[in-house]
């Protein structure tokens, strides 16, 4: 199997040894987004825009492969605060709508540049969904 590192100039660029995703088969794993625009600068703001700059910087990833949120099978969300939870679940849901991927949250002591949120994702590319 061929492994394909991906990059789009539409995120952030990676600031170390890590590609913003890579693509094997037709999964594509993406590395940590957090809330910087795509020339590197920090986002203003509290965990609803944080959240909303991640996820926009998660769905320009994806789209250098021809793929979208809904072909998101999992996610892993590392919150500074689980106070902020509520807040960022209605940012998240307003992304992901019915399209429910498996998602695990978690509390972590600290986040690169101090940000309150931080969100790594699989996605599974040209594959039928189906729902029980």
């Amino acid at each position: 199997m061929t492994l394909k590192f991906v990059s789009t100039p539409h995120a952030p660029a990676a600031i170390g040894p890590y590609a913003q995703a890579v693509r094997s088969g037709n999964l594509l794993f993406t590395s940590g987004q957090i809330p910087l625009t795509a020339d590197g600068q920090l986002i203003a703001g509290g965990i609803q825009e944080q959240t909303r700059q991640v996820l926009d910087n998660l769905k320009a990833v994806l789209q250098a492969e021809n793929a979208t949120l809904r072909d998101v099978v999992k996610t892993t969300v590392f919150l500074k605060d689980m106070n902020d939870f509520a807040e960022f679940n209605s940012v998240y849901r307003s992304y992901f709508g019915e399209h429910t991927p498996a998602r695990s949250t978690v509390e972590v002591s600290r986040l690169p540049r101090d940000v309150f949120v931080e969100i790594e994702l699989i996605a599974a590319i040209n594959v039928e969904t189906v729902r029980n």
